[in-house]
């Protein structure tokens, strides 16, 4: 009769040790237990509108893990956290444990992708970086220069050029409008940045000029130290009322007519961009300008140089500041004579 008693008493409290015991081991387990991953890492997306509970679910469909998938829910929800989860696509590494996966969608570590403007790049080649990239989402059905600066919010713009070079890292989709807008906005700042300590007495009436004139010394040097007296020859010639003449601008001008091949009827060939007919700035930039590019157009170096000629090796120019000198130059490194 008592041993009876006594295990009617020791049964509960077995059952209740054995159920605390086990669920110590399988919290031990849930904490430690790595996911089912290779060393590559495995990318997942946590779809909009997703709850943890159905990133739990998929997480033991997809195999991940050998554990009740109701286990990151509970763990999440007891933790309180488990409303806090982010959408996008993650790389969960090798030897992610649940908590630590948690951990990830929680703080919204999502995977980056990136894409580099490059100076000098015409907003046609933008565009075409843009639109082809696999992981931006195309909203823009129209391409033309008008309707890309209206849906950034900037429709007074001209698009040439508004968009600064440089890498820009996103999560996955991110969509064209919105690309757009942080990159013109870095340019903004950097223009603006420049703006406020660029030096005295030059021929730009506003920051946009100095935009227009950085694109110009972009596409005519490659040479980092070149730039500030490339600037400073442009500059001189405005100042005393002399055409800019640089090829590049006439080439933009030229657009899909140019082959390739620069000759002298195109450098008589009337357009708002020819610097050979006209005076003056063109209308707008010719392509993308770096930071120090517009550090340069800011920035011109001294100097009596009011021509340059490329030499054909190493991108490099040689400067002269009378036009016999220059000429010599022209015979020497363009006829080779």
């Amino acid at each position: 009769m008592k041993f009876s008693l006594s295990f009617k008493i020791l049964l509960p409290i077995l059952i209740v040790l054995s159920i605390v015991v086990f669920s110590w081991l399988e919290y031990q387990r849930f904490l430690i237990k790595p996911l089912k991953v290779d060393e590559a890492g495995i990318n997942y997306t946590v779809a909009s509108g997703s709850n943890l509970s159905k990133v739990s679910k998929d997480i033991s469909r997809l195999g991940l893990t050998e554990l009740p998938s109701v286990y990151l829910d509970i763990f999440g929800r007891l933790e309180g956290r488990a409303h806090l989860i982010k959408t996008g696509e993650y790389h969960i590494k090798a030897g992610t444990t649940l908590p630590q996966f948690l951990n990830q969608i929680i703080a919204g570590k999502v995977i980056q992708h990136s894409i580099t403007l490059i100076e000098g790049m015409t907003l046609q080649q933008v565009m075409t970086s843009i639109c082809s990239h696999p992981h931006i989402t195309r909203t823009l059905a129209d391409l033309d220069m008008a309707t890309i600066m209206t849906a950034i919010g900037k429709p007074e713009l001209h698009a040439e050029g508004w968009f600064l070079p440089e890498t820009y890292y996103f999560p996955t989709g991110t969509t064209d409008v919105a690309f757009l807008q942080r990159a013109h906005q870095q340019m903004v700042k950097a223009l603006n940045d420049a703006w406020s300590n660029k030096a005295e007495k030059l021929p730009y009436k506003d920051p946009y000029e100095a935009l227009i004139m950085a694109s110009i010394i972009e596409k005519e040097t490659g040479i980092a130290e070149e730039r500030a007296e490339i600037a400073g020859v442009f500059v001189r010639r405005l100042n005393k009322g002399m055409r800019l003449q640089t090829d590049p601008t006439v080439i933009y001008g030229l657009g899909e007519n140019f082959d390739g091949n620069l000759r002298r009827k195109d450098l008589r060939t009337d357009t708002p961009y020819n610097t050979y007919t006209r005076f003056g700035l063109p209308p707008t930039p010719i392509a993308l300008a770096s930071i120090e590019s517009l550090q340069a157009a800011l920035h011109p170096a001294d100097g009596k140089s009011l021509y340059f000629v490329a030499t054909g090796k190493d991108g490099r120019h040689v400067f002269s500041s009378n036009l016999k000198d220059h000429n010599n130059a022209v015979r020497r490194y363009q006829l080779k004579k």
